[in-house]
């Protein structure tokens, strides 16, 4: 039973988004703020958490920086704002997806649901099949970078790098071909579920995520390269 933690100082929306969850299976956790998250958060992981943008004591954004130096956790903002400049802020964090208040439920549903079908994939490898989006090799060695699809592992140098669901599956997806050119609409379709819609800077943030982590690793690398108004590719080995 998949645990979804809840994070937002409307109890209202604490409560309808509960009883809408528990009814599909999940089990869930609720906070009322940040802070009081962030440490329910680390004591008891959850598969999944909801954050509001707007809290009390901290904010969501906060929250998921902070998070994210310990967590590579799914994550779904909920947000009234219309601002732009949130929604690529929150994806260059590592945020997964974002929904506008006031949302559906039933939506907010199916992303949490095509999130942890997407997660599932290293469980599924075990298996012996292709895992999300027929995802074919479960071990890639590219030179210095090690990924392993069924752990969610991935190594640079042999140096561990922590990345995201979205962000795994994306580098994968690049890596299982170097010197071929993988569109953003591919990129998409191998890291997102069919139902959820993403548009081409969602994906441009991720990579530029996907860099920045693996330069604090390595201030030399330069693997995904980009090739304006194609796409993306992992570079060949020389």
């Amino acid at each position: 039973m998949p645990t979804i933690a809840l994070v937002d100082d409307d109890r209202n929306i604490l409560t309808s988004v509960s009883i809408a969850l528990e009814a599909e299976g999940f089990k869930v956790e609720t906070y009322t703020d940040g802070a009081s998250a962030l440490d329910g958060l680390q004591v008891r992981p959850p598969d999944l958490a909801v954050f509001d943008i707007k809290m009390p004591r901290m904010d969501g954004m906060e929250l998921l920086r902070r998070l994210r130096q310990k967590s590579d956790l799914p994550v779904i903002f909920l947000t009234s704002k219309d601002e732009e400049i949130d929604e690529l802020f929150g994806l260059k964090m590592g945020a997964d997806d974002f929904i506008r208040k006031p949302f559906s439920q039933r939506l907010l549903l199916e992303r949490i649901k095509a999130i942890l079908r997407r997660g599932g994939a290293r469980e599924l490898g075990g298996a012996g099949g292709k895992g999300i989006n027929g995802g074919g090799e479960q071990m890639i060695e590219r030179g210095d970078l090690a990924m392993d699809k069924e752990r969610h592992a991935c190594t640079w140098k042999g140096r561990p790098v922590t990345l995201t669901v979205t962000e795994f599956l994306i580098l994968h997806a690049l890596a299982q071909r170097p010197g071929v050119v993988k569109s953003r609409d591919a990129l998409m379709d191998a890291a997102y579920d069919d139902q959820v819609y993403v548009d081409d800077r969602t994906i441009d943030s991720h990579i530029k995520r996907l860099r920045k982590k693996f330069k604090s690793v390595d201030d030399n690398f330069e693997m995904i390269e980009t090739l304006y108004g194609v796409g993306y590719k992992y570079r060949e080995a020389a």
